[in-house]
């Protein structure tokens, strides 16, 4: 019977079917933080349970660490040492394990788990965080979960979860110069809104995927929950072999050629059956900007702030404009913004580094603007100054980071300032999200480096038109 790869992985992982709607998983890795990680590890220690299969659970430092380069224990966030130090002690207890602040591997946990071969096609993984999906781009099936259920899940190997319907979304036709995978998935959260994949799981799949290297697929796949998606995820191909080929937790010797003819099975059938479908033309895209206070609200740059569809709308396209300072009808291009962000989980990988550093070559960032830069991990970080791109980002006068969240989101610690207008790379522009009343614009990392350059909101393709000229 003709299966969706969704299908095809829930079926190899099915422990047993409740007959209610939701079934037992196994779950093959699990990834925790310190944020969420500590709950979970020192509950089962107060509870007298131990982890099933230590060998399979990772941590990570990254939430509410600092990322200056002096960095320790200390954070600016309230009572940040005692997570940091409580998930130190319980990771090592059980035996996990644990990416620290002194290992050169540390880093983001969705950006750590792919670039040590962690998360494998077929595999499923979870971790007490939304953006899990992440890594759904190399052919796996991975979801958040709470701390609750990462207890369940560290004892048992096991999880009972509703089973979504499926939807594919085909991104067909080439990216023009300046358009990337960010662009890419705001236009279809703007086009059908945050709600439009609310019980689905959702295969990207298309051309424009195709031509996608894995870390943009990482991108899209990322940004699937805020499409309200159970998970994202891209099927294997020669890109996802090659990527995972030679890292630490790959297969290894005779194990890799058996891992990788079962990857090459992982597609869904020709004649597969989706719940829903979804196409999108990427011939015509252009660079996406988000104007209000959820993904949704996102435009293409050269476009204005839309009016509601209907008078439903309104309330909170009244309250959205209140809170971010803008009018009904204004042009995005040209709004002065106070910082600049190119970090998190979504868009701090080297590609989007190299794609920020082509347009801040040679060039400033403008007087007044704060500009940061936070590599996903200290591998990143390593090789764009092997690359001399910490060079090309310093001269352009961005501040260059340590790994970590940092101010993708706000919990007490640093933060942007109150009101500030923040263009991001990051996924959420929720009220307060960046700091206190800071107004949140996402967008690529290439718009982003222009917007810095400018001052202002900026469109990046004229910069890569004069670096052609």
């Amino acid at each position: 019977m003709a299966a969706t790869l969704f299908e095809k992985l829930w079926r190899e992982h099915l422990v047993e079917s409740s007959g209610d709607g939701e079934d037992l998983i196994y779950i093959d890795r699990i990834f925790l933080h310190e944020r969420t990680g500590s709950i979970a590890l020192s509950s089962l220690q107060a509870d007298g349970r131990k982890v099933f299969c230590p060998e399979h659970v990772f941590c990570v430092m990254d939430h509410i660490v600092d990322t200056y380069p002096d960095r320790t224990d200390n954070t600016t966030m309230p009572s940040g040492r005692d997570f940091i130090v409580a998930t130190r002690e319980g990771a090592r207890q059980a035996g996990l394990t644990l990416f620290d602040l002194d290992d050169p591997r540390q880093g983001i946990v969705h950006v750590v788990s792919p670039e040590q071969g962690i998360v494998q096609p077929g595999l499923t993984l979870v971790c007490p965080d939304s953006h899990t999906c992440t890594q759904g781009a190399l052919g796996a099936l991975a979801w958040g979960i709470g701390s609750s259920e990462a207890e369940h899940a560290l004892v048992t190997k096991t999880l009972r979860v509703k089973r979504p319907r499926t939807m594919r979304v085909r991104f067909e036709g080439q990216l023009a110069p300046g358009v990337s995978a960010k662009d890419m998935i705001l236009h279809l959260i703007g086009r059908y809104g945050a709600a439009g994949a609310a019980g689905y799981a959702v295969e990207f799949a298309g051309s424009a995927v195709d031509g996608l290297g894995i870390e943009g697929r990482m991108t899209l796949c990322n940004m699937a929950v805020e499409f309200s998606a159970f998970t994202g995820l891209v099927a294997p191909d020669e890109k996802t072999i090659e990527y995972l080929r030679g890292r630490p937790f790959a297969p290894g010797g005779e194990h890799w050629a058996r891992a990788e003819a079962y990857w090459r099975t992982l597609v869904s059938d020709p004649d597969a059956v989706f719940d829903r479908e979804l196409l999108v033309d990427c011939s015509t895209l252009e660079p996406q900007v988000t104007w209000g206070t959820s993904p949704q609200h996102s435009v293409a740059i050269t476009e204005s702030v839309p009016s509601p569809r209907d008078d439903a709308g309104r309330p909170e396209l009244e309250r959205a404009l209140a809170y971010i300072g803008l009018a009904e009808g204004a042009r995005l291009e040209g709004t002065a913004i106070d910082c600049a962000f190119i970090g998190s989980c979504t868009n701090a990988r080297i590609t989007d580094l190299r794609l920020a550093a082509e347009i801040l070559r040679g060039r400033k960032v403008a007087a007044g603007v704060r500009a940061i830069c936070v590599p996903g991990s200290m591998r990143v970080k390593a090789q764009a100054e092997v690359e001399g791109l910490d060079k090309v980002f310093t001269d352009a006068g961005f501040e260059w980071r340590a790994s970590g969240c940092s101010m993708c989101f706000y919990a007490g610690g640093e933060h942007f300032g109150e009101r500030q207008r923040v263009i991001s790379t990051t996924n959420r522009n929720f009220e307060s999200r960046q700091g206190p009343q800071t107004r949140t614009h996402l967008a690529s990392p290439a718009t982003v480096a222009a917007s810095a350059i400018a001052g202002a909101i900026a469109d990046p393709r004229k910069h890569l038109q004069r670096s052609i000229t």
